[in-house]
């Protein structure tokens, strides 16, 4: 990886969109510490030492580089952005008209991008009223003396402005995005997503280091570092592992040409869906809690939930949490694999998988094989979930552990990802052919 990076600033053009890149994290860094007009930037700093973790919106948190809790102009991160691609990505499956624009190509792909922009737009508008509504309150800081003072001014004009500033805010990132993917390297949502979460390890490292006993906190710490390691090495060899399935197509004859006859494979991965069940599980775990804050409920079934599904240590929880990421890891490569499709596909252009008959056998034998493989995957998943909640309470470290979880996954996806897209580019500027 080092050397792929170190060949790509020896190269002009590639030297000129990784440091484009560099210079668009930087700036999507530097908004993450604006705060936005109306806020007591004191109260909020106060607030951010007083309560050490803050579990109800640990995610949201998570994806702006711990900006939402500080209230600045990128306090929405890009939560929005992802939650309306997941919305659309969902209502293909559902809506003739999305799924025959997604079968268009490349003008079909522009019109659900758009689409989903507006609905990034949409979404900013009601998270960042429901942040700016629960900062006034004083439900943000749960816990904290002065958290009613966070937003001194709660009029109208001032709330609609604050609302605005982190609604453009969103726009701003899915900009920046957009010029990394059109002038950088890779994917520019993935990349800021990347940033977002790198930001935060140092700070979770140190604050491991603080709260730890033996020696001074550096066993803790080194400690963190050697099960990190552990499990970046685990999750890069799931996510490289893949079921080839070999793929024949016939030969056929076009006038005086032959066609065909080539082998190829359905490559289907272990991890098919990738972070997704993690963020649907976390997202849906989110929502008794929020009930709970937003009612401020004292009878039974409240207390109950601020006992079991409020901070993450407790075992009904990471029981509940595991369940939900193997549902929803099959649920999810249900719904964006459809072994019908390819199945026909297949027989449409004369392939076929060997000793299997084309037709209705091919589709039950990839969704058999897909199902088999499933399984591990999710497991795989809801045991990378869980890390964090055992740092909770192994380690006494916040909700937002460095080494596990949705952090880990997509920092090791987006650097492996981007890492091919080097090489790729690199192999073709020093392509020397077969005849040299």
């Amino acid at each position: 990886m080092l050397s792929a990076f170190a060949r790509a600033f020896q190269t002009p053009d590639l030297r000129k969109k990784l440091l484009f890149t560099l210079g668009i994290m930087v700036l999507f860094r530097l908004g993450a510490h604006i705060p936005i007009p109306g806020v007591n930037f004191v109260a909020v700093n106060q607030c951010i030492k007083d309560t050490k973790s803050n579990g109800l919106f640990g995610l949201v948190n998570l994806f702006s580089g711990n900006a939402l809790l500080q209230l600045t102009i990128f306090a929405l991160g890009i939560m929005p952005y992802i939650t309306a691609s997941i919305i659309l990505q969902l209502l293909t499956v559902v809506i003739p008209r999305l799924e025959a624009l997604k079968k268009e190509g490349q003008a079909g792909t522009a019109k659900i991008t758009q689409y989903t922009r507006y609905l990034t737009i949409a979404l900013a508008v009601l998270q960042g009223t429901g942040i700016v509504a629960t900062a006034s309150s004083g439900a943000l800081f749960s816990g904290c003396s002065v958290a009613g003072e966070v937003v001194p001014d709660t009029g109208v004009f001032r709330v609609a402005t604050m609302v605005i500033t982190m609604t453009a805010g969103t726009t701003v990132i899915m900009w920046l995005g957009e010029l990394i993917t059109d002038r950088g390297i890779g994917n520019g949502m993935s990349i800021l997503i990347f940033t977002s979460i790198a930001a935060g390890f140092p700070g979770s490292m140190w604050a491991i280091k603080q709260s730890g006993k033996i020696g001074g906190g550096w066993v803790e710490f080194f400690s963190v570092i050697a099960i990190g390691v552990i499990v970046v090495c685990l999750v890069i060899f799931v996510e490289q592992a893949q079921r080839r399935i070999p793929v024949q197509y016939a030969k056929r004859m076009i006038g005086r040409r032959a066609f065909g006859g080539t082998s190829t494979y359905i490559p289907l991965k272990v991890n098919q869906a990738g972070v997704i069940p993690v963020i649907f599980a976390s997202s849906l775990l989110y929502i008794p809690a929020l009930v709970v804050q937003l009612t401020n409920s004292q009878s039974g079934w409240a207390l109950w939930i601020k006992g079991h599904f409020v901070k993450g240590d407790h075992p009904i929880y990471m029981a509940t949490y595991f369940v939900l990421i193997v549902f929803f890891a099959f649920f999810y490569v249900a719904i964006s694999f459809n072994p019908e499709e390819v199945a026909d596909n297949m027989k449409k252009y004369g392939g076929f998988i060997p000793g299997i008959r084309a037709g209705r056998p091919t589709a039950e034998y990839l969704n058999y094989v897909l199902t088999r493989i499933t399984w591990p995957g999710s497991f795989y998943l809801g045991l990378i979930a869980l890390i964090p909640m055992i740092a909770l309470v192994a380690f006494n470290a916040n909700q937002n552990f460095p080494f596990g979880g949705t952090s880990v996954l997509i920092v090791v996806g987006v650097g492996l990802e981007t890492v091919k897209q080097i090489e790729s580019q690199l192999q073709q500027r020093n392509y020397e052919g077969f005849l040299r």
